[in-house]
């Protein structure tokens, strides 16, 4: 019954909260509860600013989240590409109107909180994907206008982004959008190619670098050439991540972190913190969560109708997976240190946003997973 509902236009509130994904949920929830956890032990024990602020900050998207899950797929496919427009203008605004904080221009001030508009152009450059390769017929993939087209789309913010300067963000949007295009059916050749155009210009891109990413890169290579500078973070991010052996050293007792040898331990190396304190087998519970959240996305689009609803959980999933590699790998000091945070775990207003209106999103696809969209 509830079946033959779901194929028709009418949808009954009843209807589409028996279609929610609770165990997407859950996980969500259970990713959330360790983050809270991991903000106590950085407030030294207390429910102080960082706790209170992430709290806040989960609770009011995480209702922002249920709301915008009931919003029909279609509405997302109609305004994918306003979506991005919009945050594309934001982007430009930046260098005009931006907050300035740690010698980068990345925030819009909206006097309840401050945007960063390149976390929200990582959904946005996947919808806009979706949308544009949801009608298109395999063999037209492979004209020039359907490659060229897409690559201006993807190279107009990562230079906007790049410029700010916020390289890591950059990279992940590009990713993101490479890994639509792909998705869609674009031949492998051409990855190849351009991952060839890539290495050839390489010491061309490394001229463009700031001096600061500069020395991420020597000290990625080799920290301890400057274990008291550049190489201090990710040497102490080691020691911290060793020192939790197999069980961890327990809740709120890790000492690199809590004595503050650990810089930025509340966003990009939050981590860090988490496997000193809960060891190798808290680190493998934490992968679990998130390989499981992977999956639950990839099986929403799988079971969605419409192209656009696949291409989007897709897209999404490979990005989650992304920032996980990315952030894990460089604490790990396996890739260079970039911008890049641990999905929901991390502090940060900007990317807990980005992160749920992409869940929400999936939601929607779940929810709707039998609309046809022509």
């Amino acid at each position: 019954m509830l079946r033959q509902r779901l194929y028709t236009s009418q949808y009954s509130f009843f209807d589409k909260l028996k279609s929610i994904d609770y165990f997407l949920v859950f996980l969500i929830l259970i990713l959330a509860a360790i983050s809270f956890m991991v903000m106590y032990s950085i407030d030294g024990g207390k429910i102080a600013y960082y706790t209170k602020n992430h709290f806040i900050r989960f609770s009011v998207f995480f209702v922002l989240f249920l709301f915008l899950s009931f919003v029909r797929i279609r509405f997302w496919f109609i305004s994918s590409y306003i979506f991005y427009l919009i945050i594309l203008a934001m982007l430009v605004m930046v260098f005009y109107f931006g907050v300035t904080a740690s010698g980068s221009q990345r925030w819009i001030n909206l006097y309840f909180i401050n945007i960063q508009p390149s976390e929200l152009m990582k959904i946005a450059i996947i919808i806009c994907f979706a949308r544009y390769y949801h009608r298109m017929q395999s063999a037209d993939l492979q004209n020039f206008k359907n490659i060229f087209l897409p690559l201006v789309l993807l190279t107009i913010p990562c230079i906007f982004v790049v410029a700010q300067p916020d390289l890591g963000t950059a990279i992940l949007i590009a990713i993101s959008g490479i890994f639509v295009m792909w998705i869609a059916g674009l031949n492998i050749k051409y990855f190849v190619y351009t991952g060839i155009m890539l290495l050839v210009s390489t010491p061309f891109i490394i001229s463009l670098l700031k001096p600061y990413q500069k020395l991420r890169i020597l000290t990625f290579f080799n920290p301890e050439r400057d274990p008291l500078g550049a190489g201090y973070q990710i040497i102490q991010s080691k020691i911290a991540i060793g020192s939790g052996g197999f069980f961890g050293k327990g809740f709120l007792k890790g000492t690199q972190s809590y004595l503050e040898f650990l810089p930025e331990k509340h966003t990009d190396f939050i981590f860090t913190l988490y496997a000193e304190e809960f060891g190798f087998i808290g680190c493998l519970f934490l992968l679990l969560i998130y390989i499981l959240l992977i999956y639950r996305i990839v099986r929403i689009g799988f079971l969605s109708r419409s192209f656009f609803a696949k291409l989007y959980c897709f897209g999404f999933s490979a990005a989650i997976f992304a920032y996980i590699f990315v952030n894990m790998s460089m604490v790990l000091g396996i890739v260079p240190i970039v911008g890049s945070p641990l999905p929901i775990l991390s502090y940060g207003g900007s990317s807990m946003l980005t992160i749920m209106i992409g869940f929400a999103i999936v939601m929607s696809c779940k929810i709707y997973n039998t609309d046809q969209i022509s």
